[in-house]
Protein backbone atom coordinates (compact mmCIF):
# COMPACT_ATOMS: atom_id res chain seq x y z
CA UNK A 1 0.00 0.00 0.00
CA UNK A 2 1.77 3.17 -0.97
CA UNK A 3 1.73 6.33 1.10
CA UNK A 4 -0.81 7.88 -0.09
CA UNK A 5 -3.55 5.05 0.93
CA UNK A 6 -1.73 4.65 4.27
CA UNK A 7 -4.50 4.81 7.28
CA UNK A 8 -4.18 8.11 9.20
CA UNK A 9 -4.67 7.33 13.31
CA UNK A 10 -7.39 9.46 16.05
CA UNK A 11 -7.65 10.55 18.95
CA UNK A 12 -11.21 11.55 19.78
CA UNK A 13 -13.23 12.69 22.72
CA UNK A 14 -16.58 10.57 22.71
CA UNK A 15 -18.53 12.58 24.96
CA UNK A 16 -21.20 11.61 28.01
CA UNK A 17 -23.03 8.54 28.28
CA UNK A 18 -25.88 8.74 24.59
CA UNK A 19 -25.34 12.35 24.32
CA UNK A 20 -26.17 12.45 19.95
CA UNK A 21 -29.07 10.27 20.55
CA UNK A 22 -31.01 11.19 23.32
CA UNK A 23 -31.99 14.75 25.26
CA UNK A 24 -29.55 14.99 28.28
CA UNK A 25 -29.91 18.96 28.29
CA UNK A 26 -26.37 19.98 26.92
CA UNK A 27 -26.02 23.34 24.99
CA UNK A 28 -27.25 22.27 21.41
CA UNK A 29 -24.66 24.63 20.56
CA UNK A 30 -22.17 22.50 21.62
CA UNK A 31 -23.62 19.14 20.87
CA UNK A 32 -23.87 20.28 17.10
CA UNK A 33 -20.24 21.31 17.16
CA UNK A 34 -19.01 17.89 18.85
CA UNK A 35 -21.09 15.83 16.39
CA UNK A 36 -20.04 18.14 13.41
CA UNK A 37 -16.79 16.87 13.90
CA UNK A 38 -17.52 12.90 14.79
CA UNK A 39 -19.39 13.26 11.00
CA UNK A 40 -15.95 14.73 9.32
CA UNK A 41 -13.93 11.50 10.68
CA UNK A 42 -15.28 9.62 7.82
CA UNK A 43 -13.24 11.71 5.81
CA UNK A 44 -10.26 11.45 7.58
CA UNK A 45 -9.04 8.33 5.75
CA UNK A 46 -8.27 8.91 2.23
CA UNK A 47 -9.45 5.89 0.94
CA UNK A 48 -12.14 3.62 2.43
CA UNK A 49 -10.74 1.26 5.69
CA UNK A 50 -10.78 -2.42 5.40
CA UNK A 51 -11.65 -1.96 9.28
CA UNK A 52 -11.19 0.04 12.56
CA UNK A 53 -9.72 -0.70 15.52
CA UNK A 54 -10.71 1.09 18.29
CA UNK A 55 -8.78 1.50 21.69
CA UNK A 56 -11.73 2.63 24.29
CA UNK A 57 -11.50 4.16 27.50
CA UNK A 58 -13.93 1.93 29.08
CA UNK A 59 -12.64 -1.29 28.37
CA UNK A 60 -9.35 -2.20 31.06
CA UNK A 61 -7.83 -5.93 30.87
CA UNK A 62 -5.17 -8.10 32.61
CA UNK A 63 -3.38 -7.62 29.09
CA UNK A 64 -4.30 -6.22 25.65
CA UNK A 65 -7.46 -8.07 25.16
CA UNK A 66 -9.63 -8.16 21.45
CA UNK A 67 -13.01 -8.86 20.64
CA UNK A 68 -13.25 -11.94 18.26
CA UNK A 69 -17.29 -11.80 17.23
CA UNK A 70 -18.46 -11.80 13.97
CA UNK A 71 -21.36 -9.79 14.39
CA UNK A 72 -20.86 -8.04 18.37
CA UNK A 73 -23.51 -7.30 20.37
CA UNK A 74 -24.07 -4.20 21.84
CA UNK A 75 -22.94 -3.29 25.26
CA UNK A 76 -24.84 -0.43 27.24
CA UNK A 77 -21.93 0.27 29.90
CA UNK A 78 -23.68 3.17 31.36
CA UNK A 79 -26.99 3.90 33.49
CA UNK A 80 -29.44 6.75 34.53
CA UNK A 81 -30.60 7.54 31.36
CA UNK A 82 -34.02 7.46 29.28
CA UNK A 83 -35.19 4.05 28.09
CA UNK A 84 -34.14 5.03 23.90
CA UNK A 85 -30.54 4.85 26.09
CA UNK A 86 -30.60 0.55 25.66
CA UNK A 87 -32.40 0.33 22.58
CA UNK A 88 -29.79 2.51 20.58
CA UNK A 89 -27.88 0.09 17.65
CA UNK A 90 -24.69 0.00 15.44
CA UNK A 91 -24.71 -3.15 14.09
CA UNK A 92 -21.05 -3.02 12.20
CA UNK A 93 -20.10 -6.89 11.82
CA UNK A 94 -16.81 -7.15 13.76
CA UNK A 95 -13.40 -8.57 11.71
CA UNK A 96 -11.65 -11.64 13.12
CA UNK A 97 -8.85 -11.98 10.76
CA UNK A 98 -8.02 -7.93 11.83
CA UNK A 99 -7.97 -9.51 15.31
CA UNK A 100 -5.84 -12.13 14.85
CA UNK A 101 -3.33 -9.48 13.43
CA UNK A 102 -3.45 -7.30 16.19
CA UNK A 103 -2.73 -10.46 18.19
CA UNK A 104 -0.10 -11.45 15.53
CA UNK A 105 1.66 -8.02 16.05
CA UNK A 106 1.78 -7.58 19.66
CA UNK A 107 3.08 -11.05 20.05
CA UNK A 108 5.56 -10.27 17.49
CA UNK A 109 6.71 -7.26 20.24
CA UNK A 110 6.52 -9.72 23.11
CA UNK A 111 3.92 -8.39 23.70
CA UNK A 112 1.23 -11.01 26.01
CA UNK A 113 -2.20 -10.30 24.61
CA UNK A 114 -5.88 -12.16 24.43
CA UNK A 115 -9.01 -12.32 22.97
CA UNK A 116 -13.00 -12.32 24.23
CA UNK A 117 -15.53 -13.75 21.65
CA UNK A 118 -18.65 -12.06 23.83
CA UNK A 119 -17.57 -8.64 24.06
CA UNK A 120 -19.81 -6.11 22.56
CA UNK A 121 -19.45 -2.69 21.40
CA UNK A 122 -18.88 -0.25 24.69
CA UNK A 123 -20.49 3.51 24.12
CA UNK A 124 -16.43 4.57 23.95
CA UNK A 125 -17.05 2.85 20.78
CA UNK A 126 -20.76 3.12 19.49
CA UNK A 127 -21.44 6.56 20.21
CA UNK A 128 -18.80 8.08 18.06
CA UNK A 129 -18.89 5.83 15.32
CA UNK A 130 -22.89 5.76 15.16
CA UNK A 131 -22.36 9.38 14.44
CA UNK A 132 -19.45 9.00 12.03
CA UNK A 133 -20.24 5.95 10.51
CA UNK A 134 -24.23 5.82 10.97
CA UNK A 135 -24.67 3.34 8.08
CA UNK A 136 -22.32 0.79 10.41
CA UNK A 137 -20.53 -0.15 6.74
CA UNK A 138 -17.14 -0.90 8.41
CA UNK A 139 -16.00 -3.78 10.45
CA UNK A 140 -14.91 -2.78 13.43
CA UNK A 141 -12.70 -4.08 15.94
CA UNK A 142 -12.17 -3.48 19.66
CA UNK A 143 -8.62 -3.76 21.67
CA UNK A 144 -8.67 -3.06 25.33
CA UNK A 145 -6.47 -0.79 27.74
CA UNK A 146 -4.15 -2.99 30.00
CA UNK A 147 -4.55 -2.64 33.73
CA UNK A 148 -2.19 -0.65 35.56
CA UNK A 149 -3.03 2.00 32.53
CA UNK A 150 1.31 2.57 32.45
CA UNK A 151 1.70 5.24 29.73
CA UNK A 152 4.61 3.18 28.10
CA UNK A 153 3.04 0.01 28.09
CA UNK A 154 0.14 1.85 25.98
CA UNK A 155 2.56 3.66 23.57
CA UNK A 156 4.65 0.49 23.00
CA UNK A 157 1.23 -1.11 22.51
CA UNK A 158 0.74 1.44 19.58
CA UNK A 159 4.09 0.66 17.69
CA UNK A 160 3.40 -2.49 17.71
CA UNK A 161 0.09 -1.97 16.13
CA UNK A 162 1.44 0.52 13.81
CA UNK A 163 1.82 -2.01 10.42
CA UNK A 164 -1.88 -2.01 10.55
CA UNK A 165 -2.13 1.56 8.90
CA UNK A 166 -0.69 0.12 5.56
CA UNK A 167 -3.03 -2.88 5.66
CA UNK A 168 -5.81 -0.53 4.95
CA UNK A 169 -7.20 -0.25 8.81
CA UNK A 170 -7.88 2.96 10.81
CA UNK A 171 -6.70 3.10 14.12
CA UNK A 172 -9.26 5.46 16.73
CA UNK A 173 -8.42 5.93 20.07
CA UNK A 174 -11.77 6.88 21.86
CA UNK A 175 -11.27 8.81 25.07
CA UNK A 176 -11.56 12.76 26.32
CA UNK A 177 -8.82 15.21 26.55
CA UNK A 178 -10.39 15.87 30.39
CA UNK A 179 -12.41 13.55 32.00
CA UNK A 180 -12.84 14.18 35.72
CA UNK A 181 -16.58 13.04 36.63
CA UNK A 182 -16.55 15.14 39.57
CA UNK A 183 -15.36 18.16 38.32
CA UNK A 184 -17.89 18.33 35.82
CA UNK A 185 -19.96 21.34 36.31
CA UNK A 186 -17.70 22.51 38.88
CA UNK A 187 -17.03 26.82 38.49
CA UNK A 188 -13.32 25.94 37.95
CA UNK A 189 -13.86 22.54 35.34
CA UNK A 190 -13.78 25.34 31.85
CA UNK A 191 -10.28 26.78 33.48
CA UNK A 192 -8.74 23.26 35.03
CA UNK A 193 -9.96 21.52 31.18
CA UNK A 194 -8.52 24.45 29.16
CA UNK A 195 -5.08 24.55 31.36
CA UNK A 196 -4.21 20.26 30.43
CA UNK A 197 -5.89 21.22 27.24
CA UNK A 198 -3.42 23.71 26.15
CA UNK A 199 -0.57 21.35 27.47
CA UNK A 200 -1.54 18.51 24.87
CA UNK A 201 -2.31 20.42 22.09
CA UNK A 202 1.26 21.37 22.73
CA UNK A 203 2.39 18.38 23.07
CA UNK A 204 0.86 16.59 20.00
CA UNK A 205 2.37 19.05 17.82
CA UNK A 206 5.78 18.56 18.93
CA UNK A 207 8.29 15.65 17.26
CA UNK A 208 8.11 12.21 18.41
CA UNK A 209 11.09 11.80 20.11
CA UNK A 210 9.21 15.14 22.81
CA UNK A 211 5.95 14.39 22.22
CA UNK A 212 6.39 10.87 23.53
CA UNK A 213 8.95 12.12 26.69
CA UNK A 214 6.11 14.40 27.65
CA UNK A 215 3.16 11.94 27.49
CA UNK A 216 4.87 9.52 29.63
CA UNK A 217 5.20 12.23 32.48
CA UNK A 218 2.22 13.89 31.55
CA UNK A 219 0.74 13.96 35.38
CA UNK A 220 3.30 16.42 35.71
CA UNK A 221 1.73 18.86 33.13
CA UNK A 222 -0.80 21.89 34.42
CA UNK A 223 -3.89 20.60 35.63
CA UNK A 224 -3.04 16.96 35.20
CA UNK A 225 -4.42 15.17 38.30
CA UNK A 226 -7.96 18.27 38.03
CA UNK A 227 -8.44 16.77 34.29
CA UNK A 228 -7.66 13.28 34.79
CA UNK A 229 -8.07 11.94 38.26
CA UNK A 230 -7.97 8.99 36.93
CA UNK A 231 -5.80 7.92 33.50
CA UNK A 232 -7.93 5.74 31.35
CA UNK A 233 -9.56 8.46 29.48
CA UNK A 234 -6.15 9.68 28.35
CA UNK A 235 -4.85 6.38 27.61
CA UNK A 236 -6.47 5.44 24.12
CA UNK A 237 -3.91 8.88 23.37
CA UNK A 238 -0.58 6.88 24.24
CA UNK A 239 -1.59 3.95 21.92
CA UNK A 240 -2.09 6.62 19.20
CA UNK A 241 0.84 8.25 19.65
CA UNK A 242 2.71 5.39 19.29
CA UNK A 243 1.34 4.02 16.35
CA UNK A 244 1.80 7.77 15.32
CA UNK A 245 5.58 7.28 14.27
CA UNK A 246 7.25 10.19 13.71
CA UNK A 247 4.36 11.90 12.70
CA UNK A 248 3.56 15.49 13.60
CA UNK A 249 -0.03 15.84 15.56
CA UNK A 250 -3.12 18.09 14.52
CA UNK A 251 -5.79 19.61 16.60
CA UNK A 252 -9.12 18.46 14.54
CA UNK A 253 -11.50 19.72 16.83
CA UNK A 254 -10.78 22.02 20.03
CA UNK A 255 -14.50 22.80 21.19
CA UNK A 256 -16.31 22.39 24.63
CA UNK A 257 -19.51 19.95 26.01
CA UNK A 258 -20.52 19.63 29.45
CA UNK A 259 -18.75 23.08 30.33
CA UNK A 260 -15.47 21.57 30.08
CA UNK A 261 -12.59 22.10 26.68
CA UNK A 262 -12.23 19.24 24.67
CA UNK A 263 -9.60 18.42 21.49
CA UNK A 264 -9.18 16.04 19.29
CA UNK A 265 -5.86 15.31 17.88
CA UNK A 266 -5.08 13.75 14.19
CA UNK A 267 -1.67 11.98 12.78
CA UNK A 268 -0.75 10.95 9.20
Amino acid sequence: MNALKRMPVTFLPHGGGPWPFVDMGLDRTEVEELAGYLRSVRELPKVTPKAILVISAHWEARVPTVMTAERPPMLYDYSGFPPESYAIKWPARGEPKVAARVRELLGADGIESAEDPHRGFDHGTFVPLKVAYPAADIPTVQLSLQRGLDPATHLAFGRALAPLRDEGVFIVGSGMSYHNMGGFGRPDALAVSESFDAWLRDTTRRDARDRNARLLAWSNAPSARGAHPREEHLMPLMVIAGAAGDEVGHTSFHGKIMGVRLSAYDFG
